[in-house]
């Protein structure tokens, strides 16, 4: 549980009498409001009410993605720390059990000896490799001990969010706000843009296909684009709501899309139109697949917490 408290900065001093005057002002009496379960407006604007399918878990402190280590069955969780204009390096990542329990509250971040973490985004793993976007940065850190490996600059990026990582060590990162584009990073540092302008609508979620293609989801509208490796417009689709934040593709193809503006995840089987399976998620961001348990684990941001979606294919 988390408190916020706000102080005055400045005192003033008061006449007794004024003092007193006020004091013996009584004050107006205040409806009782009880919190609400947990849920989202739809992008019917409807509210609906989280899905009997989703457990949600906290202990986190602006968790905006994760991603899977399947070698210590882990989830690595990113934190943002205090959320102000990104200049306080606190950013930390948490080591989170496939059941939602607390495995190492803050991992990377426990000190701060050598570590740049400010404001990590996305995320992902390859190679024994974990890559966050960090204002303006690509940050590697080894896998096994967590220690800083590498900063690599964007130095025009604006927002750095989402990212995706190939197996040669090329990094796709989406820069949602303008200039809308898809930077690509390679092993040896070299930076351009990968893609921008349309049909790229606020860019947010990357991912990689089995044809080692870009997948981007867009928060402003509900595409989801499939870029060549040549940055060409291949493939559009489209889940079923917009404002998506997280895109997860399994190994037969399958795309998750989660809407943080809207709290659902989509599902699109190869050929098929999408389908919702979980809704009333609050600001459900940049999701990963925890491919041993077979589900989905969702960052809810500013509540807290981690949300699970246990997946089947045959469903």
């Amino acid at each position: 549980m988390y408190a916020v408290m706000m102080y005055s900065a400045s005192r003033r001093i008061v006449p007794a009498i004024l003092i007193a005057v006020v004091l013996a002002v009584p004050t107006a009496a205040q409806e009782f409001v009880a919190g609400e379960p947990i849920g989202a407006l739809n992008e019917a604007g409807v509210w609906q009410p989280m899905s009997d399918n989703v457990t949600v878990y906290g202990s986190f402190h602006f968790s905006e993605s994760c991603t899977f280590d399947s070698n210590k069955n882990l989830i690595l969780a990113m934190n943002t720390g205090n959320r102000g204009d990104t200049s306080e390096n606190d950013g930390f990542v948490s080591l989170i059990n496939p059941d939602g329990s607390v495995h190492t509250p803050k991992w990377i971040g426990a000190t701060r000896d050598g570590l740049e973490l400010y404001d990590p985004l996305g995320s992902a793993i390859s190679n024994g490799v974990l890559y966050t976007v960090d204002v303006g940065y690509v940050r590697l850190f080894d896998l096994e001990t967590g220690r800083p490996l590498r900063s690599i600059p964007v130095p025009e990026s604006t927002i750095l969010n989402g990212i995706a990582v190939a197996d040669d060590g090329t990094v796709y990162a989406s820069n949602t706000r303008n200039p809308e584009q898809i930077w690509k990073v390679t092993a040896d540092g070299e930076v351009s843009v990968f893609a921008e302008d349309a049909p790229l609508a606020a860019p947010n979620g990357v991912a990689i296909d089995q044809d080692g293609n870009i997948v981007v989801v867009n928060v402003g509208d509900n595409a989801i684009i499939t870029y060549d490796q040549d940055g060409a417009v291949i493939r559009i689709e489209h889940s079923v709501e917009g404002g998506n934040d997280g895109i997860v593709i399994t190994a037969d193809g399958t795309k998750y899309a989660s809407s943080v503006r809207y709290g659902s995840v989509s599902r699109i089987r190869p050929g098929q139109e999408a389908e919702v399976i979980a809704s009333g998620i609050p600001s459900a961001a940049s999701m990963c697949y925890d491919s041993t348990q077979n589900q989905l684990v969702i960052p809810l941001n500013s509540n807290y917490a981690l949300a699970f979606v246990r997946v089947n294919s045959q469903d």
